[in-house]
């Protein structure tokens, strides 16, 4: 690219002689009679280097020189002028003209020209890929600091998070071997349901763990939507219904298909269902609790919603709902399950708008739009 020139020159034996030097010298030759035929060459190959004679008919040296320019700064301009001209040729270097030459032309002194054109362009494309690595070591260095801040936050909330869920394993386990030293059924029984619960809890932390850390590219896969929230709905159900909390369906038969990742999605609205149960389980306040599971549609998108009559959320929970690594459940939650629902339906180019009151309830609204590019 940089052994590139544009000679321009209304004289045929002048292109004819310089060509064939510079051809000689290694360079690319692209040859024009006139500045009308030049701007098109050059609008069509950006060459960095013009040669061109001074005076011409129609659009001349100083004109060209100007229009060149005005969209490509960076292009070395070589001003060829007669001794008649030098008024003119010193003027060009107003326009940035980077030398000039005079008739007959000395191929020595242009070989120098050119030779500190070629330094000069050399340097700049040596300093814009200095500058572009620079930002782009900037730009890692700062997402570095962003991923090992993360990183601590993260080891902090879960190492947290793995004490509770340790300290209640070491209880089920505890009762469950007491149990069989009584011969007690009961204990038993009460043992192994605690232990199964923090084995579930510890199941789960180490899956959003695992999904928090690796980038992955969405599945997609078209699906019915109704057959998809039926699979999701069945998963769910028996869990709910064995904390007591009634559960409801509430599908439209016209939801028709859309374009998922089926395994991301059903592992979002998993995260928001068990932050529903939760609620519903810590609220003491009522003796009947609720979910209910709502697919609708519009023309462009999909809905899923999930709404409980549980404690309920204040604003603050609300606004931080979705950051990383906050938790309102204390030792029980790490801050990643709703985080990663919402960067999954975010990925699908989609959103999870909340609706909560403290003491009656929250309503998780999932859009997803129906066509999504695979």
């Amino acid at each position: 690219m940089e052994k590139q020139i544009l000679l321009v020159d209304d004289e045929e034996d002048i292109r004819d002689v310089l060509g064939v030097y510079l051809k000689d010298q290694g360079y690319d030759i692209y040859m024009a009679g006139n500045g009308e035929e030049a701007l098109k060459i050059f609008a069509e190959h950006k060459p960095p280097i013009v040669l061109s004679d001074i005076k011409m008919p129609g659009i001349d040296g100083i004109e060209l020189l100007k229009r060149i320019k005005q969209d490509n700064p960076d292009t070395e301009f070589i001003m060829i002028t007669g001794h008649g001209d030098m008024d003119l040729a010193i003027a060009s270097f107003h326009d940035q003209a980077a030398d000039f030459i005079t008739k007959p032309i000395n191929v020595n002194i242009l070989d120098i020209s050119l030779k500190k054109l070629q330094e000069k362009i050399k340097g700049r494309r040596q300093l814009r890929e200095y500058t572009e690595n620079l930002e782009r070591l900037v730009k890692e260095k700062s997402e570095l600091q962003s991923h090992l801040s993360s990183l601590g936050l993260m080891i902090g909330s879960v190492s947290h998070g793995i004490k509770g869920l340790l300290t209640g394993l070491d209880g089920g386990m505890y009762m469950v071997e007491s149990g069989f030293s009584k011969s007690n059924a009961a204990q038993i029984e009460e043992g192994w349901t605690i232990v199964k619960l923090m084995v579930d809890r510890i199941r789960k932390m180490v899956l959003d763990i695992l999904y928090y850390a690796k980038e992955r590219n969405l599945n997609w896969e078209k699906v019915d939507v109704l057959s998809f929230a039926a699979e999701v709905a069945d998963i769910l159900e028996r869990k709910i219904s064995s904390h007591g909390i009634e559960f409801i369906r509430d599908f439209d038969k016209l939801a028709g298909n859309c374009k998922i990742d089926t395994g991301c999605i059903n592992s979002a609205l998993i995260n928001i269902f068990e932050n529903a149960v939760d609620a519903c389980i810590n609220d003491k306040s009522k003796e009947k609790h609720q979910i209910t599971f709502k697919v609708s549609q519009d023309k462009d998108n999909i809905y899923f919603e999930v709404s409980d009559n549980g404690i309920g959320m204040d604003r603050e929970t609300r606004d931080k709902l979705f950051t990383l690594f906050f938790s309102s459940k204390g030792n029980k939650g790490t801050g990643l399950g709703l985080f990663i629902s919402n960067k999954i339906i975010g990925q699908h180019g989609g959103s999870i708008k909340v609706f909560s009151v403290p003491g009656q309830g929250s309503k998780f609204t999932i859009n997803i739009p129906k066509i999504t590019a695979l």
